[in-house]
C-alpha cells in the first residue's frame, strides 16, 4: 500500500563500479536497491523469517569497489542485552541482492539505536576487495580475508569494548598508498570517543596508532568521513550520535600528505541566535570527479531547520543548498505535514553526490529520500530543484488497521505519522495526514459495524498539543476533535459501538472510559481494570468486551459501556505474551482470541467459555474478511505458527483448516503487529508490518 517513505533512511550508498547501482538502508525497515528503469526502489530482505525479525534494521552496507556485483549488509537493528535481540550478522552477495550468504557474528548490531546515520561502519579494501573491515558497536574491530565469509576480530586495534554503545562510526582506506591485488597499507577508523576519536593504520592493519594533531573540540565526536584522491580526509562532527540530542557541531579537513589539520566548519551553532540555532554536523559527501567539491548536512537544527553546505574550494566557501530549494513532494503529500509545502527535512544524517553524476545529489532524512539532478546549479545562484526519492521504500510502523464494509477500503494508525485513509491503495494519498488533529502516531481505530460511515481514531501528539483523538460521520473524509478527553496522555485503543452511539477509549495506565456523546464527555467505566483494551461487540450495541490475558478474566458490559462484570477463563498468557480479543461482525457474542505462543481460541457464548484450536500453535494478529464462495462465516486471516510453519495464514471453515497464503521469499521479519481481511473482496488481507509499511495481497486465483 503506498505511503512512499515514511521512516529514517539511514544511508545512501553509491556503487563506486557500476552507474546507477544504489543501495539504501534503513534502521527498522531492511536494505533496498535502486531500479534505474523503474525509478523504485526493490527491498531486499523481506525473506527475513520470523525468528530473524531483528536483522530486520541495517547497521550498514558496502558495496564492492573493484566487482559491481558484489555487496554487503550487516544487520541487527538492537544492541541492548536483552534475549529477544538476536546477534547481529553480515550478509554478502555476489549478484547485486538476488540471493544471499550469510555470516553470524558474536556480538548484536544496532540499526535502529543512536548513531545509526553514521558510516559506514562497513568497508571494502579498494586495492584487494577480498579483505572487509567491520567496527561494532561495543565490541571493536573484525576482518574477514575471504569476501565476509568468515570474520575475526582485530586485537590490535586500541577500542576494544565501547561503553557509550556507539563504537566504530567509519572505516577508510586510503587506496593511493597501495597497489592493486595487495592489502592497502593506510586505513583510517573514526571512533565516538570525545577524546581520541580517529585512528591511523600504515601496515595493512596490524597496528594502529591515534592520527596526530587530531582536532579535539570540546565533546565532539565524529559523524562521517570520506577520502579522496587528493590525499585530503574530511570530517564532521557532532556532540553526540544523532539523530536527535545533538547541539554542536564542526566539520574539519585533514592533510594526510602534510598532517596539518583545517577547520571548514561552514557557519558554527550558536543557541543564543535564533537565525543560526544549535546543530552538530553529520552527512559528508565528496564529488568523485573532483575532490575540493564537497557537501555537508546539518542534525538536530531545529530552527530555524536543518540545511546542506556546499564548497567548491575545499571548504574556503560555502553556499547554502535550503535558501535556493524548491521541493516536489507530490508523490508523498503526508511530507507537507498540513502546510503548504514541504521541509527541507530533519534528521539529514546524510547526503551523497552520486559518483557518475555531479549534478544528481541524494539525501536522506527521518522520513524519505530527497534528489536534486541540477545540483551544479548553485553554482549560479540559480534554483535547486528536489523530488521524492523514495518511491517503493515503505518503511512504516503500522499500529492498526481497519476495512470497513463501506466507504474506503483502509485506513491506518501509524507509527510517527498518524495514519492515513486510502481510497486507493496504489497512491499515497492525495490529502497527506489525517488532519484535527494531525497524531504523531495513531495506536487505535473503529468503525461502527451497522453504521460505518461513523469512524474513530485516537494516538499520540507532539508537544503541548490537546487533542488525542477524534471522529468521523463520512466514512473517513473529514474528522472532528473530540470536544474533551479523560486524560492528556493519549495513545490506547478505541471502540465504537455498533451503531456509532458509544465509544470507549482505553488508555494505558488508566481505566477505560466511555462516552456517549462523541466525545464531549467522558466517564469512567466501571467494574474493569487498568492496562486492558475494550472491543465492542459487532452487532449488539450495547455490549462491549475486554480480556486480561495475565488473570484469564473477561469482562463483558451489557449496558454500553457503564459497567463491566467480569466472567473467569482458564486461558492465561504465556511470559512476555499478550493475548487480544477480537470479535466476528456476522453474529453477536462471537469473540476470537489471540494469545501469541498460547495459540488460539474462539467462543459463541463467552457465559460457556472458549475452546482452544488444537491445529494452531501460535497466533499473533487476527483478522476477518469476506467469506469464500458457499460459505457463510467470514474468512479468518493469522500470522502465526501451523504445522511448525511459521507465516500468514487463511481459514474459510471457522478455523478447522488452514492455507499458508505468504512464502519463504516474503516474511517481512516480524508480522505480529495487525492483519485485517477485506470485507468486500474475497480473499484480499491487509498486513500491518513493523517497519515494511502496509502490505496487502490478493490471491493468485
Amino acid at each position: 500500500v503506498e505511503i512512499v517513505g515514511g521512516g529514517f533512511v539511514t544511508g545512501i550508498i553509491f556503487s563506486p563500479k557500476q552507474k546507477d547501482l544504489i543501495y539504501a538502508r534503513t534502521d527498522i525497515g531492511g536494505a533496498y536497491k535502486w531500479n534505474a528503469d523503474t525509478k523504485r526502489w526493490i527491498p531486499l530482505n523481506d525473506w527475513l523469517s520470523w525468528e530473524d525479525w531483528n536483522l530486520m534494521g541495517i547497521e550498514s552496507i558496502a558495496a564492492d569497489p573493484v566487482d559491481a556485483n558484489r555487496v554487503y549488509l550487516a544487520c541487527g537493528t538492537y544492541s541492548r542485552p536483552n534475549p529477544d535481540f538476536s546477534n547481529g550478522a553480515i550478509f554478502r552477495s555476489d549478484d547485486q541482492g538476488q540471493t544471499w550468504q550469510r555470516a553470524d557474528m558474536p556480538f548484536k548490531m544496532g540499526g535502529n539505536e543512536n548513531g545509526r546515520s553514521m558510516g559506514e561502519r562497513l568497508a571494502i579494501d579498494p586495492n584487494k576487495n577480498s579483505i572487509l573491515y567491520f567496527g561494532s558497536r561495543k565490541d571493536g574491530l573484525w576482518r574477514s580475508l575471504d569476501y565476509g565469509a568468515t570474520w575475526n576480530k582485530v586485537y590490535t586495534f586500541p577500542v576494544g569494548n565501547s561503553a557509550n554503545g556507539i563504537g566504530i562510526a567509519f572505516i577508510l582506506f586510503d587506496k593511493s598508498s597501495g597497489i592493486f591485488q595487495k592489502p592497502t597499507p593506510n586505513i583510517y577508523v573514526g571512533v565516538a570517543d570525545t577524546d581520541i576519536n580517529l585512528y591511523r593504520s600504515n601496515d595493512g592493519g596490524n597496528t594502529w596508532n591515534p592520527v596526530p594533531g587530531q582536532a579535539k573540540e570540546n565533546g565532539l565526536i565524529p559523524h562521517h568521513g570520506v577520502f579522496t584522491s587528493d590525499g585530503m580526509l574530511y570530517l564532521t562532527y557532532s556532540n553526540g550520535p544523532g539523530p536527535n540530542g545533538v547541539s554542536k557541531g564542526a566539520v574539519w579537513k585533514y592533510n594526510t600528505k602534510n598532517n596539518i589539520w583545517t577547520d571548514i566548519t561552514p557557519i558554527m551553532p550558536d543557541l543564543s541566535n535564533e537565525e543560526v540555532g544549535s546543530f552538530g554536523y553529520a552527512g559528508l559527501t565528496v564529488d568523485a570527479s573532483n575532490p575540493k567539491t564537497l557537501m555537508v548536512s546539518t542534525l538536530d537544527r531545529w530552527k530555524p531547520g536543518d540545511d546542506i553546505f556546499r564548497s567548491t574550494d575545499g571548504g574556503i566557501t560555502w553556499k547554502s543548498i535550503r535558501a535556493k530549494s524548491v521541493r516536489d513532494s507530490s508523490v508523498s503529500p503526508y511530507l507537507n505535514w498540513g502546510r503548504e509545502s514541504a521541509e527541507f527535512g530533519h534528521w539529514i544524517g546524510d547526503v551523497e553526490i552520486d559518483p557518475f553524476d555531479p549534478n544528481r545529489v541524494l539525501y536522506v532524512t527521518g522520513a524519505t529520500i530527497w534528489g536534486s539532478e541540477n545540483i551544479t546549479d548553485i553554482d549560479s545562484s540559480d534554483t535547486i530543484y528536489w523530488k521524492v526519492y523514495a518511491g517503493g521504500l515503505e518503511e512504516t510502523a503500522v499500529l492498526d488497521l481497519i476495512s470497513p464494509p463501506s466507504g474506503v477500503h483502509l485506513i491506518s494508525g501509524i507509527g510517527d505519522l498518524g495514519g492515513f485513509v486510502h481510497d486507493d491503495l496504489t497512491i499515497s494519498p492525495r490529502k497527506g495526514l489525517i488532519s484535527n488533529p494531525i497524531l504523531t502516531t495513531g495506536t487505535g481505530l473503529d468503525f461502527a459495524e451497522k453504521s460505518p460511515s461513523i469512524i474513530v481514531r485516537v494516538g499520540n501528539v507532539r508537544g503541548e498539543a490537546k487533542n488525542h483523538g477524534s471522529y468521523s460521520l463520512d466514512g473517513g473524509k473529514t474528522w472532528i476533535s473530540f470536544e474533551s478527553e479523560p486524560s492528556k496522555t493519549g495513545g490506547g485503543k478505541i471502540a465504537v459501538s455498533a451503531d456509532g452511539n458509544t465509544f470507549i477509549w482505553s488508555i494505558w495506565r488508566t481505566l477505560p472510559y466511555y462516552s456517549h456523546d462523541r466525545g464531549k464527555t467522558w466517564i469512567q467505566c466501571n467494574g474493569i481494570k487498568e492496562n486492558i483494551s475494550v472491543i465492542s461487540d459487532r452487532i449488539n450495541p450495547n455490549k462491549f468486551y475486554a480480556f486480561d490475558s495475565y488473570t484469564g478474566d473477561l469482562y463483558i458490559s451489557t449496558d454500553g459501556g457503564i459497567n463491566f462484570s467480569v466472567k473467569g477463563t482458564d486461558i492465561l498468557s504465556k511470559p512476555n505474551e499478550r493475548g487480544r480479543l477480537y470479535a466476528v461482525s456476522t453474529q453477536e457474542s462471537d469473540l476470537w482470541l489471540a494469545m501469541g505462543k498460547g495459540g488460539m481460541y474462539h467462543s459463541t457464548n463467552p457465559d460457556v467459555g472458549f475452546t482452544k484450536l488444537d491445529n494452531v500453535q501460535e497466533a499473533y494478529a487476527l483478522g476477518f474478511g469476506k467469506s469464500a464462495l458457499n460459505e457463510d462465516y467470514p474468512a479468518i486471516y493469522i500470522t502465526g505458527k501451523i504445522g511448525n510453519i511459521r507465516g500468514v495464514f487463511r481459514s474459510d471453515n471457522e478455523g478447522s483448516n488452514w492455507v499458508r497464503i505468504n512464502d519463504d521469499q516474503h516474511q517481512y521479519g516480524w508480522l505480529g503487529q495487525v492483519i485485517i481481511g477485506d470485507p468486500r473482496v474475497y480473499g484480499r488481507v491487509y498486513i500491518g508490518t513493523n517497519g515494511r509499511g502496509i502490505l496487502y495481497a490478493d490471491p493468485v486465483k
